[in-house]
This record gives structure tokens, C-alpha cells and sequence, in this order.
């Protein structure tokens, strides 16, 4: 219902924050509550799946800390895996680091990432301003 009966559409100026930008990209970008991280990627590149997954994962622990924010807080996930033989071992480091009774919504594909030696890029949106989770 878009005529204006369940929206506000007084102008207000949003609140932007580009977190860590570089040349190309930032690391995340938040606007209004919301944290859209870029694509973060293994700095393990020699690691099996399982081991890149939880090398990620880590990362976007640091980022979403660097926002005021946690795992807890993460609204939509989307996973991309150089092989979907690699889903098993991906969900194992996943399931051990998601936060309990806090799991997001969730995509995995299938996708030829950018680096041959990436097993996993992982993708998010959190909200930020809170923690709740380890």
C-alpha cells in the first residue's frame, strides 16, 4: 500500500556512513540502522571450505563489531560457493558461529568467484546500534 496510508513520506535526510572505503568499495555502508557489508572473502585461501567459511565468518565479526553490532543482529545472508560439493562443509562452520534463536534469512548459490583459490564469499545486512549475542 503505497498511497501514503502506511507511509511517511516527509522528506528526512538519511543517515549515511561508509565504513573503511577504499577506491572501489567499503567495506560496509550504513544507512539508517542497516549495514550492507561488502562481499567478504578467505584470507586463508589455502584452507578447505569448513576452515575459509570460519575465516569469513570471523571477518564480518570484526566489521559488524567495528559498527556497534553483532551476529545477532543480521537480517539476510547470502553465501556464494565455488562448488556446491562445498555446502556441507560451508554449513558446519556456519551453524557453529550463528548466533542461537537469531538465525537470518539465507541464500547460498553457487557462483565463480573472482579468486580460484575462494571456496566461499559471503555477503550481509545487519541492523547496527546494539549487541545482543556473543
Amino acid at each position: 500500500l503505497c498511497g501514503g496510508r502506511f507511509f511517511n513520506f516527509e522528506r528526512k535526510r538519511m543517515s549515511l556512513y561508509r565504513h573503511l572505503p577504499g577506491p572501489r568499495l567499503a567495506e560496509a555502508v550504513v544507512c539508517n540502522g542497516i549495514a550492507w557489508l561488502a562481499g567478504q572473502v578467505p584470507e586463508n585461501t589455502d584452507a578447505d571450505a569448513q576452515a575459509q567459511t570460519a575465516n569469513v565468518l570471523a571477518q564480518i565479526d570484526t566489521v559488524l563489531h567495528d559498527l556497534g553490532s553483532d551476529k545477532s543482529q543480521v537480517i539476510d545472508a547470502t553465501i556464494f560457493l565455488a562448488n556446491l560439493a562445498d555446502y556441507e562443509a560451508m554449513n558446519a562452520a556456519w551453524d557453529a558461529w550463528v548466533a542461537p534463536g537469531h538465525v537470518p534469512a539465507r541464500a547460498t548459490v553457487e557462483a565463480k568467484l573472482a579468486n580460484p583459490a575462494w571456496k566461499v564469499e559471503i555477503k550481509i545486512v545487519a541492523a547496527v546500534g546494539r549487541q545482543n549475542a556473543d
